[in-house]
């Protein structure tokens, strides 16, 4: 089974991923983190400059994912693992040519907090400076999450309240997924 977690940025997916692969019970699940499938050199994805002159990947653009290494990977994985767990932003994209069954979740925590739990992760954590990523926030992030992350929504078989634990996202999961496919944890 495919199980993909959409939603945006700081909304908890990475997170809900760990939650359901500790819950899985007996079969092994297997992860692939839609961050990890960026673009990393100019030529491919959307890049900017900025106001340094340092041309940046837009990573709020779904054309900044390699999509046909991330579908290759996902079907690599479905032939060896009884669960694949996608997350990132774009994971509702996801077109593996495996046949499988599948469930999109998306998700949803409202912007203030997706704002916050990034702060907290890049910011507080990671030493990357507030300003810049306020104003990347206020000038791109904002509107690409409107114009590309919450259409997926609407794609989503599941939509899950974000505020909740991870352990008790990953049951309300499980328990959609069991209804695809009975015998899933």
């Amino acid at each position: 089974m495919l199980l993909t977690l959409t939603g945006g940025a700081g909304a908890g997916k990475t997170t809900l991923a760990g939650a359901l692969v500790a819950s899985a019970g007996e079969g092994p699940a297997s992860v692939l983190h839609g961050d990890d499938y960026y673009f990393t050199t100019p030529g491919r994805g959307i890049w900017a400059r900025d106001e340094a002159g340092i041309a940046r990947l837009d990573v709020g653009d779904p054309r900044s994912v390699d999509m046909e290494r991330l579908d290759a990977d996902t079907d690599a994985a479905l032939a060896v693992a009884p669960v694949v767990i996608v997350d990132g932003l774009f994971a509702r994209r996801v077109a593996p040519q495996r046949p499988c069954l599948r469930l999109d979740v998306f998700v949803d925590l409202a912007a203030d907090l997706r704002l916050a739990r990034k702060i907290e992760r890049k910011c507080v954590r990671g030493g990357f400076p507030l300003e810049v990523l306020l104003r990347n926030y206020v000038d791109l992030r904002r509107a690409a999450h409107e114009r590309h992350i919450e259409p997926l929504r609407d794609e989503c078989d599941v939509v899950v309240d974000g505020t909740l634990t991870p352990g008790i996202l990953a049951e309300q999961i499980w328990s959609a997924a069991a209804a695809h496919a009975p015998g899933l944890p």
